[in-house]
């Protein structure tokens, strides 16, 4: 992968972990740089960027969320992802990867061709989210 997207991707990660860009702008970013979906991986913690031929790039998460929870609680993920889109008062994206894995999500992808989101837990539950209109 080239030198100038991995800057992209890791410009993206780095705003998303300090709130200096919403995720609609990170995701025009990240399409505009030719990527097509990512992974967030909080038992490795890890963040993946997909290209569509293959390739990829790996990087390290900003933000540890400790061991993730054996019980998937949906509807807390789901009261996390309503705070993110809302920008709640007090809403951080790393207080959200913490919450969210303490309610058992172990990752999420994004695609950004199926303009969705599938949080899954360690036991292979999910919840699809799609993008808001």
């Amino acid at each position: 992968m080239d030198a100038q997207r991995i800057s992209t991707a890791e410009a993206c990660l780095a705003a998303a972990h300090d709130g200096s860009l919403d995720f609609p702008t990170i995701v025009g970013r990240l399409m505009g740089a030719g990527f097509e979906g990512y992974t967030v991986d909080y038992r490795r913690g890890t963040s993946t960027y997909y290209l569509p031929d293959g390739d990829s790039v790996e990087l390290r998460n900003h933000v540890q969320t400790g061991a993730v929870a054996e019980s998937f609680a949906i509807p807390v993920v789901q009261a996390a992802i309503l705070e993110a889109q809302t920008l709640a008062p007090g809403y951080t994206y790393p207080g959200f990867c913490r919450k969210v894995a303490a309610a058992g999500c172990a990752g999420y992808i994004v695609s950004f061709l199926g303009r969705r989101a599938v949080y899954f837990g360690r036991n292979a539950e999910m919840h699809v989210e799609h993008f808001p209109q």
